[in-house]
């Protein structure tokens, strides 16, 4: 029975007008709010940030040929060997600012503070959370667009499910599939051309599906497991037999219905595909990288603050603003390779009648 029986209605008058009656509103331990979680989002966990200073500015690039062809030679009588040619050049990056937005209804705020209602609902900690889980959503939406693309990188493979030819492999749910082969000659083609050995892989939630159920994935671990403890294909597991630092499935959601449409749910990363890349744990001046994500720090680089501020005054609202600026860019294409098509289209759906 609720608390408000314990009191005379002249007493109920009486809290309501201080603004000390807490009426049971709402259930103060539990709210359902669809928020994704932190491991979903992938952008920040790719590629490394470089916070910069200027918004637009330049970097070097080394020449990769100059560095790997020989200019050492045999020093003749009174003589010298050739210089040799270290050969750079340089690019650019530009940060831009984006920018979110919403507001606080000051006058219906008060009931809420005033009820001291839950976090859940509380006005000002709901709208920091919402803004914070729309720039995630940007952030992974404008990562996948300038990375999880098959024209940005220097090799590019088509999944298939009959005999592979140049550019091709097996589908990993197709019988003759064995991804740990295909991996190893990946990791021989990603040395030779960028110099580096893959150490990070993205699957599409589709193709991650698929590779678990491999059977030359699951013949690699089932000896491993028990009956009260089966063998599992996890990322660390899958990392392990591809020799990889890390493991990410590109799992986000967004929605991209117009407001007032009915929701239009769909992945953000591609979801049968695969990017497979090199990336150091941290920006360096002489280790190359796959790709850089450029975080003005102006502009709070990717790890937004969230402030708010004072409508017109008539409006009696407050507005809650987030910011973030970034340039994210394709730094090294020989560092990555592109996987289209990890599995095989579903068939379609025969039409009745």
């Amino acid at each position: 029975m609720s608390d408000i029986n314990k009191f005379s209605p002249a007493q109920v008058v009486d809290m309501v007008r201080k603004g000390t009656f807490v009426p049971n509103m709402y259930l103060s331990n539990v709210a359902l709010a669809y928020f994704q979680a932190d491991e979903d989002f992938i952008s920040r966990r790719m590629f490394p940030s470089i916070p910069v200073a200027l918004s637009k500015s330049h970097y070097y690039i080394f020449d990769k040929d100059d560095l790997t062809r020989l200019a050492v030679g045999k020093k003749p009588s009174m003589g010298s060997v050739t210089p040799g040619i270290i050969g750079k050049s340089d690019d650019t990056y530009s940060c831009d600012a984006y920018q979110v937005i919403t507001g606080i209804d000051q006058i219906e705020a008060t009931d809420y503070i005033r009820t001291s209602v839950p976090g859940s609902v509380n006005p000002l900690r709901s709208k920091a959370m919402w803004i914070a889980e729309q720039l995630k959503l940007f952030t992974d939406y404008q990562w996948a667009r300038s990375f999880f693309v098959p024209d940005k990188w220097g090799t590019v493979l088509q999944g298939v499910g009959s005999t592979p030819g140049e550019g091709e492999f097996w589908q990993f749910d197709n019988s003759n599939s064995d991804p740990i082969e295909q991996f190893n000659q990946l990791r021989v083609v990603m040395r030779l051309l960028g110099l580096r050995f893959p150490n990070r892989i993205c699957f599409g939630v589709n193709a991650w599906a698929k590779l678990k159920t491999n059977p030359a994935i699951l013949e690699r671990i089932v000896s491993g497991g028990s009956t009260p403890n089966p063998a599992n294909v996890t990322k660390n597991v899958v990392a392990q037999l591809f020799d990889l630092e890390e493991v990410l499935v590109g799992s986000a959601v967004i929605n991209t219905a117009a407001v007032g449409q009915p929701g239009k749910p769909e992945f953000i990363v591609p979801e049968n595909d695969a990017l497979l890349v090199y990336a150091p744990s941290g920006p360096a001046i002489d280790v190359p990288s796959a790709g850089y994500t450029f975080s003005w720090d102006m502009g709070l680089g990717t790890n937004p603050a969230v402030q708010t501020f004072q409508g017109p005054p008539a409006t009696h609202t407050e507005f809650a603003e987030g910011m973030i600026s970034y340039d994210m860019k394709v730094t090294s294409p020989d560092l990555g390779i592109y996987m289209k098509d990890c599995v095989s289209a579903p068939p379609e759906d025969e039409e009745e009648g």
